[in-house]
């Protein structure tokens, strides 16, 4: 851990950027939020008296004092700040999705590479207490072999918020806002799909982009379903998994993102525990023994650690440019897929190019 902890600049001090990456920064050791980009400075230093505000994203980039931006501000713009930020000879972390398209995506990770400088993508939801948890009975042999696996990420919203993300534009909708979670949650258990097919509908009466989806990614021997949607009232499902040696149930989303809406910081006690843990139902004989599994902990703030790590280092960062690539990969072919009503192959397409420091 480095004696001089490493100054970061956070661009956008909305919704994401106040409840999400300001309290991970600040709490992860070996960093330090050294500067937020706002137009609202009360705002900011109302919880942050102490960090430097500007105006713009320039200022921060070409602040020497500057190791780190991290970029929060709206999905159309992560491509154009990440190449001034690399530009500017910054480290660059990218709230999801990396960019709206695959090529955008492509271009900030040869600048990157060419610059030598680090650029990841923030994907927390890799250290969900109930993805860990599914994860380790998967590494254990606890299901078998998985043949289908239901990921949901419903929310009951039926009154659409006047908010960019619901306005049509690139990279608005719903696929591109919880999409990216649950693919990189599916290409960490499973590696890339040979095909993705998917449906993306406007469910709502006033909605002008989409809010619901259901993306089918298929294997030889495997389906994982992801399955949004801003009208599910009563269903909590998260995970259905199912293999040759039994299934898993888990209801309830991690609890780590209700915890920074409330305030609580991260690392407080109890940050870590789920109150809803899964039900693994397993073959004994010819009756199903049922057990309540415990959940594996999980904690936001390492993903920053693993980025503190890989800047200072050299470690891989904990995500890395392939990934986010091959991410980016699957949310156009599901696209592709939704437009044109038919399956995309990608096991005969070749996979994004990434530099040869991108990992």
């Amino acid at each position: 851990m480095p004696v001089t902890p490493l100054n970061v600049a956070l661009v956008g001090y909305g919704f994401v950027g106040k409840v999400f990456h300001a309290p991970l920064v600040a709490h992860t050791p070996g960093l330090r939020l050294h500067t937020v980009v706002s137009g609202d400075a009360a705002k900011v230093r109302a919880d942050f008296p102490d960090v430097r505000v500007r105006v713009g994203p320039e200022a921060a980039f070409n602040d020497d004092a500057v190791d780190l931006v991290v970029l929060a501000s709206p999905n159309r713009t992560h491509a154009p700040l990440a190449l001034a930020a690399i530009a500017a000879g910054r480290h660059v972390v990218v709230d999801k999705p990396f960019t709206v398209t695959l090529a955008e995506a492509q271009a900030v990770v040869a600048a990157a590479d060419r610059a030598g400088r680090l650029v990841s993508v923030f994907q927390n939801r890799r250290w969900d207490t109930e993805f860990l948890t599914l994860r380790k009975l998967i590494d254990d042999g606890a299901l078998g072999g998985i043949v289908e696996l239901h990921s949901h990420f419903d929310r009951f919203r039926p009154q659409v918020p006047d908010r960019w993300r619901e306005r049509p534009g690139p990279g608005a909708g719903l696929w591109f806002d919880l999409g990216p979670h649950l693919v990189d949650q599916a290409l960490q258990l499973f590696g890339m799909p040979d095909a993705v097919q998917a449906d993306l509908a406007q469910m709502r009466e006033d909605a002008r982009v989409d809010d619901w989806f259901q993306v089918t990614l298929r294997w030889p021997r495997r389906r994982v379903v992801l399955h949004a949607s801003t009208l599910v009232a009563a269903n909590g499902l998260r995970f259905a998994a199912h293999g040759t040696g039994g299934s898993w149930i888990k209801h309830g989303l991690d609890p780590q993102e209700d915890r920074l809406r409330a305030g609580i910081a991260p690392g407080s006690t109890g940050w870590d525990h789920d109150p809803l843990p899964g039900e693994l139902v397993r073959a004994d004989g010819e009756t199903l023994r049922r057990e309540t599994t415990a959940s594996v902990p999980g904690d936001y703030r390492d993903y920053y650690a693993g980025i503190r790590d890989a800047i200072v280092g050299g470690t891989p960062p904990p995500v890395t440019p392939r990934q986010a690539l091959e991410v980016m990969r699957v949310l156009e072919a599901a696209r592709e897929s939704a437009a044109r009503g038919t399956v995309i192959d990608l096991a005969h397409t070749p996979r994004p190019a990434a530099g040869p420091a991108s990992g």
